[in-house]
C-alpha cells in the first residue's frame, strides 16, 4: 500500500503527516508527501515534530509530479483556506481539513496542527 499526503507548498501540514505516518503506520506501508506549489521545509515543522521524538530534518519539499501520485493507493489532501492539489483517477482519497500553521508562524500552532494530524492518522482504518 502507498499513501500519498499533499498540501501547497509541501513545507509543514504533508511533511509532518509524513513524518507521523511513518512513524504510527505499519512498516510495510509506502508513505509520501508532495504539494502542488512547492517551497521549503518549515523549521517550526521540524522544531515540532522533534518534540514528539520524530527527526523530519531530512526531508523536503517535492512536487507533485515527483511523487508519482498516479500511484497512490491513498490520497490525503490537508488543505483548508487554499485549493488543495488534485489528481485525477479513480484513487481512494480523504480530505483532511487541517488550517496551514505557517500562515501564522508559531510554534503553538505548528503543534496544533500536528496533534490533529496525528490524531487522524491514528484513526485511520487501513
Amino acid at each position: 500500500m502507498r499513501i500519498l499526503f499533499l498540501c501547497v507548498a509541501n513545507s509543514a501540514r504533508s511533511q509532518m503527516a509524513e513524518g507521523l505516518a511513518r512513524a504510527i503506520l505499519p512498516k510495510d506501508i509506502e508513505i509520501a508527501s508532495a504539494g502542488s506549489a512547492p517551497g521549503q521545509i518549515n523549521p517550526l515543522a521540524v522544531q515540532a515534530m522533534s518534540e514528539i521524538g520524530i527527526d523530519i530534518s531530512r526531508q523536503w519539499s517535492k512536487p507533485l509530479d515527483a511523487a508519482a501520485p498516479e500511484t497512490a493507493d491513498l490520497i490525503v489532501t490537508l488543505c483548508t483556506e487554499e485549493v488543495c492539489p488534485f489528481v485525477p483517477g479513480t484513487i481512494h482519497r480523504l480530505h483532511w481539513q487541517i488550517s496551514d500553521p505557517s500562515s501564522i508562524g508559531d510554534i503553538a500552532t505548528f503543534r496544533a496542527a500536528r496533534d490533529q494530524i496525528r490524531d487522524k492518522i491514528a484513526g485511520l482504518t487501513l
